[in-house]
């Protein structure tokens, strides 16, 4: 049995704050964070559940990404969902793992890198522990790092640290 999420709603709240951050970013891409200027990286927008499905697949095949999660080397089936409210992460009908991500008009927020990232993580966590628990939040911050770079990385291990995920 999977251990309970107490810990979702933190994570979850933790997270819109990274979100918000790379909103609001500018043209010139800089926040402060911690005393620190730091310069984000561009956020990939996708137009399409087609375009994620190609970008899951391509940053599951990055050697960093294979290197560092044995979880890399199995696929994940990349679908539409139904509905807008959320996207999520789970073993399909027939076992095979699967990301569903909202396409609708409503649901093109999350159609973005960072939504696309977090689901990722769930297939690449080891399964046994709390959904958003402590593993959970360390492998998406190694995903985001091998993916968008240390500055992004160094963002959520901020806003996580702050807002006692980690």
């Amino acid at each position: 049995m999977t251990p309970r999420d107490v810990g979702r709603a933190r994570f979850y709240e933790a997270e819109r704050l990274v979100h918000h951050m790379f909103d609001r970013a500018g043209s010139n891409r800089t926040v402060q964070l911690a005393g620190t200027e730091l310069t984000l990286p561009v956020e990939a927008r996708f137009a399409s559940v087609d375009s994620v499905r190609d970008h899951v697949a391509r940053v599951l095949q990055l050697p960093g990404v294979r290197a560092r999660f044995d979880r890399a080397n199995r696929p994940v089936i990349v679908r539409e969902r139904r509905g807008h409210r959320s996207a999520h992460y789970q073993y399909g009908s027939g076992g095979d793992p699967e990301i569903a991500i909202p396409s609708s008009s409503d649901g093109r927020w999350a159609l973005r890198e960072l939504v696309v990232l977090h689901e990722i993580a769930h297939h690449l966590d080891d399964p046994g522990g709390p959904a958003h628990g402590r593993t959970f939040a360390i492998t998406l911050i190694d995903l985001v790092e091998l993916v968008l770079g240390p500055e992004a990385g160094l963002v959520y291990r901020v806003v996580l640290s702050d807002s006692d995920v980690l």
